[in-house]
């Protein structure tokens, strides 16, 4: 079974239900705890009563500096969204890890910034390092990936848009919202990555709701791919793509057949005039909520809540 592991600024906590016991361990960092396993363990099987969860503040359980590549366009949902027909190739970015934030750390809109998404993303989390080159198969995933996350991919959409700039775009302060829960899987976890449902909700409104059979390229793939060119280390983290329902979706065709018949700058004004009207980008004052589990709560990566604001 799974172990939730969540992290604070007094150190990290192993989480038993609706309390959580101190982890004996020195680790500082995300790699660390993953290589304190042990510590880990005596923590959730401690007699301790331990501190209810709700009296913690929780950080990201994953700690940076590190790596943080996603994936795009992953699942069919979005596809169809997005406006993709036939086969989709697999692509990656690269986000800063300075955007990463904790689970009820506040998304912070840049002033130039009008259309805010958002996107609700499973994260893998290294346990092992993944060289240039290396194969991975179903098999092999518990020697690789340590644990899961739930993140939100935020996304400048007029950034994104405007100057096809991915790294930009989704790397500002508080763009990538994590935790609250580091689950550390066990080998037999893996089975049941395909049960895992991913919902987003604004202000209580559902967004996002599917599981990863949705997926179009599976973790294992993944990992294949991006060893390609890309090595990777415990500690370092991976999304793996978002389900359809985020705000921006692809204008119907024949809205799409006429922009393409019109200069670049009289397109995009006519682009950003329309979605100005669209009220599903965030704003300042919504809340975002996120989660994924599986059914039988087997695996629970907790519920991410994150206020929106401007930023100062």
């Amino acid at each position: 079974m799974s172990t939730n592991v969540l992290r604070t600024a007094d150190g990290w906590w192993a989480v038993r239900g609706e309390r959580a016991v101190p982890v004996p361990t020195k680790a500082a960092t995300t790699a660390e705890l993953i290589a304190d396993r042990a510590a880990v363990r005596e923590a959730a099987a401690s007699d301790e009563p331990g501190t209810p969860v709700a009296d913690l503040a929780a950080l990201s359980p994953v700690t940076t500096p590190c790596r943080v590549v996603a994936q795009m366009v992953n699942y069919r949902s979005h596809a169809r969204d997005s406006g993709f027909t036939g086969d989709i190739p697999p692509a990656f970015f690269r986000k800063a890890s300075g955007s990463v934030s904790g689970p009820g750390e506040a998304i912070r809109r840049p002033a130039h910034v009008a259309l805010l998404d958002y996107e609700v993303e499973l994260g893998l989390v290294m346990g092992a390092p993944l060289p240039v080159g290396t194969v991975v198969e179903e098999r092999d995933l518990p020697s690789y990936v340590a644990g899961l996350v739930v993140t939100d991919d935020v996304s400048a959409r007029d950034v994104q848009l405007t100057r096809t700039q991915f790294y930009e775009s989704k790397s500002y302060p508080t763009f990538t919202p994590t935790g609250p829960y580091l689950a550390l899987l066990a080998p037999e976890d893996f089975e049941h990555l395909l049960d895992l449902r991913l919902t987003l909700r604004v202000n209580g409104e559902l967004r996002q709701d599917r599981t990863l059979a949705d997926m179009i390229v599976r973790p294992a793939r993944a990992l294949t791919l991006l060893a390609r060119f890309q090595a990777l280390d415990p500690g370092d983290l991976l999304l793996t793509g978002t389900p359809g329902g985020t705000a921006l979706k692809a204008p119907p065709k024949p809205v799409e057949k006429l922009g393409a018949l019109l200069p670049p700058a009289v397109k995009w004004k006519a682009f950003f005039r329309s979605q100005a009207k669209n009220p599903r980008y965030l704003h300042a004052g919504d809340v975002v909520t996120a989660t994924i589990a599986t059914p039988d709560g087997r695996i629970d990566l907790g519920e991410q809540c994150t206020p929106v604001s401007d930023a100062g």
